[in-house]
């Protein structure tokens, strides 16, 4: 058997190694001639740059302007192009014609937008159709309870459009996301309504539910029992059409301030037009 050839493979290796140092010292040449050149392209463009004032001017001025716009667009507000995704809005003509009237009368005589309170309308009849209570219930519970504020608070505790008791139903909350979603008016005016459907369902009436949802301790709760009876009843003829003044069928137990008559001899609240689609400029379709 013929002996290795091992000093051949050492020539070769000593062929790679030369060629790598020769790689080597070039890229530091080339690297050093042209950063040197990029020394002298600087040295002569500042040269030029100081003795020639326009041009400095000029760069100044385009500098400060680049460092102006950094400077609005770190201070401005943010866009948000997703915002209206988070809006409790629905056109009213987008409603069928019971809710849009309802939406228009509620709108004027609690001066709310159309909008907002369509998709209240909207939803409380949504509502009304899972947990079988009478949407216009709901709706006269909100009015009486926030008048469609969704940002109401008591000094009890209670919270938002129906003025839950956030602390006592927390554990409602927490498929809206937490507490937090008692500000939300969907979420508030979902949870209302199975508070009030339980406490109907436990008082075994519609009045004693009314009793135990607004917890009255210093009377019978009867004062707030007819406001919401007497606000459901308006409610219930607008839905059918009807022309009702804002404080119509009112019942006894409830003195409302008087407001002075007006040139029609009506009391000031009592002044309401008939809502029809002619003047809604509603589109109707079957409810």
């Amino acid at each position: 058997m013929p002996a290795p050839r091992l000093p051949r493979i050492g020539g070769m290796v000593h062929m790679a190694q030369t060629a790598f140092k020769d790689a080597a010292q070039g890229f530091i040449s080339v690297t050093h001639n042209g950063m040197a050149l990029l020394g002298l392209v600087l040295a002569a463009s500042l040269v030029l740059f100081l003795s020639q004032p326009e041009l400095r001017q000029s760069a100044e001025r385009q500098l400060f302007g680049w460092l102006l716009e950094r400077q609005v667009e770190a201070d401005a507000i943010p866009a948000d192009p997703n915002a209206v995704e988070r809006v409790t809005a629905t056109d009213p003509k987008e409603l069928p014609r019971a809710q849009a009237q309802l939406a228009d009368w509620l709108s004027r005589k609690y001066r709310v937008a159309k909008e907002p309170i369509g998709a209240l309308v909207a939803e409380a009849y949504e509502v009304g159709q899972r947990t079988g209570l009478d949407p216009n219930l709901i709706l006269a519970v909100m009015a009486i309870e926030s008048r469609f504020n969704p940002f109401a608070a008591s000094p009890v505790g209670a919270q938002g459009l129906m003025q839950v008791m956030t602390r006592v139903h927390a554990d409602k909350y927490e498929d809206f996301g937490g507490r937090m979603a008692a500000f939300d008016p969907v979420s508030n005016l979902r949870v209302g309504a199975l508070v009030l459907q339980e406490t109907i369902r436990r008082a075994g009436s519609l009045e004693g539910g009314l009793r135990l949802y607004v917890g009255a301790v210093s009377d019978d709760g009867q004062s707030y029992i007819d406001k919401v009876l007497s606000e459901h009843d308006r409610l219930q003829r607008v839905a059918q059409g009807q022309r009702v003044a804002f404080n119509a069928f009112q019942r006894r137990s409830v003195t409302e301030p008087s407001a002075a008559p007006d040139a029609d001899g009506l009391q000031g609240d009592d002044i309401e037009a008939e809502a029809r689609p002619s003047q809604l400029g509603i589109t109707t379709r079957a409810s």
